[in-house]
């Protein structure tokens, strides 16, 4: 069974940092693709950055390049996603998801976490 378990959300001041964690098992990690996802409320879901665990591979917004950076460790099948600079705006529930092609299309992945919270105050 698939399983994605995403860890690290908390409320955070603005500018503050946090590390989302991503724990996968049930398929070949270090064959697919990571991806990081947000929700929030009255947006559409929109592609934050995803990673390659074959290659290494990374795809950011454009928005937030330079405060975001994304990482994986095949060793523990984790995908890490380190968030600083964080801004009011930036509170969402945050996905992973798990795919077979480096994409910034939440269609292109086959798996999804439960998500975790991130609030960012003012």
């Amino acid at each position: 069974e698939v399983q994605l378990v995403e860890s690290g959300g908390d409320l955070v001041q603005a500018g503050g940092s946090l590390r989302l964690s991503c724990v996968a098992s049930g398929f070949t990690f270090d064959e697919n693709v990571i991806g990081w996802f947000r929700l929030a409320p009255g947006e559409e879901r929109e592609v934050v950055s995803c990673i390659s665990n074959s290659d290494g591979s990374t795809y950011y917004a454009d928005s937030l390049a330079g405060r975001f950076t994304i990482s994986s460790d095949n060793a523990k099948n984790t995908v890490y996603l380190q968030m600083s600079s964080l801004k009011p705006e930036d509170t969402a529930v945050y996905y992973c998801a798990a795919g077979p092609v480096l994409s910034h299309y939440f269609g292109s992945y086959d798996y999804w976490g439960q998500g975790t919270q991130v609030t960012v105050s003012s």
